[in-house]
């Protein structure tokens, strides 16, 4: 099972596990907001704690059913963008607590989430532009400022655990051995609080906010589609499945290698 779901102590906790690194495919996406919907409606959830297990958080979406079968980016819109509405619309907080890679839709998740605790080796990037596909930046504006998301997606840069704390966008930084049980400390004292109390709460926060993030995301979904409908998405997407790197467009080199731990799905 890709997601694993538990409840104690007021706290109900999905755990991402689908290895190798934690990419899921449309089926999957379109799993998770049902799963994200009965755990905040149940009485004895206060707090919902999404983690994960293995090498990284999550490497957003499975680019190798993409590159098989481009038309399921339907499917996959429609699933992230249900995902991310379940969180950031969830009857209690979330709390996201990311480790390693957090890329494409794990940026999505934390984006939508109220709060970040993130393990020290964690770091945030979104890959789309040289996966010849869009979107995320919505969701990464919610804990970074406007200029380092534009900086961090023209450059599919990676934007460090400790430069999101210096920036205000991640709660807390802790050592990764130390990481799940600190997770799960702040998201206690979130649920010790009255559930009426956090319910309104989250309403009232979601309703001061600046922009409306899911009106955003669908916005850049629509970019999203036109860039597959490019016969550069699917160059992009070929070198990434091929060589784990960036496709050149200067039309007379090979596929750059980039350096291990980049988000690669095998």
């Amino acid at each position: 099972m890709p997601f694993e779901v538990k409840v104690r102590e007021r706290i109900g906790e999905i755990v991402f596990n689908h290895p190798p690194v934690n990419a899921f495919d449309s089926r999957m996406w379109l799993e998770l907001p049902g799963i994200i919907h009965e755990l905040a409606q149940r009485q004895d959830v206060y707090c919902l704690l999404i983690r994960a297990e293995g090498r990284g958080f999550c490497a957003g979406v499975d680019i190798k059913e993409l590159q098989a079968k481009p038309q399921r980016i339907v499917e996959v819109n429609r699933g992230n963008f249900l995902s991310y509405q379940a969180v950031h619309r969830c009857e209690v907080p979330v709390v996201a607590a990311p480790h390693g890679f957090v890329l494409g839709g794990g940026i999505g998740i934390c984006g939508a989430s109220d709060a970040i605790i993130a393990a020290d080796d964690a770091y945030f990037a979104l890959p789309e532009i040289d996966r010849g596909a869009m979107g995320g930046a919505a969701h990464m504006q919610r804990f970074l400022p406007h200029a380092k998301v534009r900086a961090a997606f023209l450059t599919g840069g990676r934007v460090s655990a400790e430069e999101a704390w210096r920036l205000g966008g991640v709660e807390r930084v802790v050592p990764r051995n130390e990481h799940a049980a600190a997770a799960r400390e702040f998201a206690a004292v979130i649920a010790s609080k009255s559930r009426d109390a956090l319910r309104i709460a989250k309403q009232a926060l979601n309703g001061i906010e600046a922009f409306d993030v899911d009106r955003a995301y669908r916005w850049e979904q629509g970019f999203t589609f036109e860039m597959y409908m490019h016969e550069d998405s699917q160059t992009a997407r070929d070198a990434f499945v091929e060589t784990g790197g960036a496709a050149k467009f200067d039309r007379e080199s090979e596929p750059a290698k980039q350096e291990p731990g980049t988000g690669k799905d095998t």
